[in-house]
């Protein structure tokens, strides 16, 4: 982290009946990697096996004795719980460890935080902390009354402002909820934006690429598009949707949009705050899901994709399975099985250039699918659109009459549509 010593970080994962112990050291493992984008160092973890959470710390009290002891051991700063915890289970172990005390949600909403640079994502980041934080409300947030309304003595509103008994939790759930419903209008008002910005894009093919996060999109986007977007080897390094045009085979064009990662335990709340962004998801033609081939739980990764997309409704999007990575890929085993349940992939590396003209020729069939044939009889005066035609579908038959051209050609069924008056004519 800029400008001040990491955090110290100790991490807690609990098996309950429904879990194995290696389902719990993955959960593990991945928590680590997002400490690590969030600037903490863990220096310690901690695995408890539970029939059932505990209601007062969700952990044994046993349990809470080890930790506070490794605390203060291991001069820790911050315990990091790979459950969600509720507000009364978090306010009890801060006053047991005395250090704070946070959950995987929350942490994905500071490494959100860290990494929104549009306004949008902002706007949808702000939104996903101030409902989390909603519940969780007692005393420590002094500093809401800067977020609405603050007068110039920093009292909210200057002298008057407050109701007559109102106590600071229910000023500041007032003016969460006022915050709330104002970030609520913004987006709308994004989405309202966005929707007129995609309308005037409407007659070219547009994909979305989906998977979980750090699977490689954004290097992918760069490799299809020529270009140099922002790329990191950490979780989540982009949230904001990029949408770039890519020329493939046959003279087809197509829109693709690199969105946010997904990942295992995705918090609610942030699907339901990022819904302007995830619209991509819901409006695209196809979507492009990117599978880190190499990662050895690719295949549980996937199911994540998977049930994060249903929830959005775009379960049954056409969707072409792209395996990337296969540079790095180890156990060759693996991508056998994954050839053999998807049997219609293609396998990529992104960042050494492998496959890529493969991919791109499998996009232009995706495109082609979607494609009607279109008749056209045309007069030699017409120019202009024998000459739309040939740049914005594929001629597939040319005849000459006297008066009259005669085209048999494959679009897009938008661009079809522009040209209908001219079919069979």
């Amino acid at each position: 982290m800029a400008d001040r010593e990491a955090e110290r970080g100790i991490l807690v994962g609990v098996r309950l009946e429904d879990r194995t112990y290696e389902e719990v050291k993955e959960f593990l493992e991945e928590l680590e990697r997002l400490a690590d984008t969030a600037g903490v160092v863990i220096v310690g973890q901690v695995i408890q096996s539970r029939s059932r959470p505990d209601p007062t710390y969700f952990i044994g009290r046993g349990k809470v004795e080890e930790i506070a002891q490794m605390v203060e051991g291991l001069e820790a700063d911050v315990v990091i719980f790979d459950d969600d915890l509720s507000p009364a289970q978090t306010r009890n172990l801060e006053k047991a460890l005395q250090v704070k005390v946070i959950d995987r949600t929350a942490l994905i909403l500071d490494i959100f935080a860290q990494r929104a640079r549009t306004k949008e994502a902002k706007l949808e980041v702000e939104l996903a902390q101030l409902q989390y934080m909603m519940p969780r409300l007692v005393r420590q947030w002094s500093h809401l009354s800067r977020i609405v309304g603050a007068g110039p003595s920093g009292g909210v509103g200057g002298v008057g402002a407050r109701g007559p008994g109102e106590t600071q939790l229910q000023l500041d759930r007032r003016l969460i909820r006022l915050r709330i419903s104002q970030l609520k209008k913004e987006l709308k008002e994004v989405e309202k934006r966005r929707h007129i910005q995609r309308g005037g894009r409407e007659d070219i093919f547009s994909a979305a690429l989906v998977g979980y996060t750090n699977a490689g999109k954004s290097t992918l986007l760069n490799a299809l598009a020529d270009e140099h977007l922002f790329t990191e080897d950490k979780l989540f390094a982009t949230l904001d949707p990029t949408t770039r045009l890519v020329r493939l085979p046959g003279k087809r064009k197509m829109l693709i949009t690199d969105t946010v990662g997904f990942i295992r335990k995705l918090p609610h709340l942030l699907i339901a705050s990022f819904k302007a962004t995830l619209e991509e998801v819901m409006e695209a033609d196809l979507l492009i899901h990117v599978v880190d081939a190499s990662h050895p739980q690719a295949r549980k990764q996937i199911d994540a994709v998977m049930e994060v997309l249903g929830e959005l409704g775009a379960g049954d999007k056409p969707t072409l399975m792209v395996f990337n990575k296969i540079d790095r890929i180890k156990d060759e085993s693996q991508l056998d099985l994954l050839r053999i349940e998807f049997p219609e992939s293609v396998e990529i590396s992104a960042l050494k250039g492998i496959g890529l003209e493969e991919l791109k020729n499998r996009l232009a069939d995706e495109m082609a699918r979607s494609e009607i044939t279109l008749n056209l009889k045309l007069s030699y005066a017409d120019g202009k659109i024998i000459n739309y035609v040939h740049e914005h579908g594929t001629v597939l038959k040319r005849e000459y009459s006297e008066n009259h051209v005669l085209l048999k050609a494959r679009m897009t069924r938008s661009e079809a549509m522009k040209l209908r008056r001219f079919a069979g004519r």
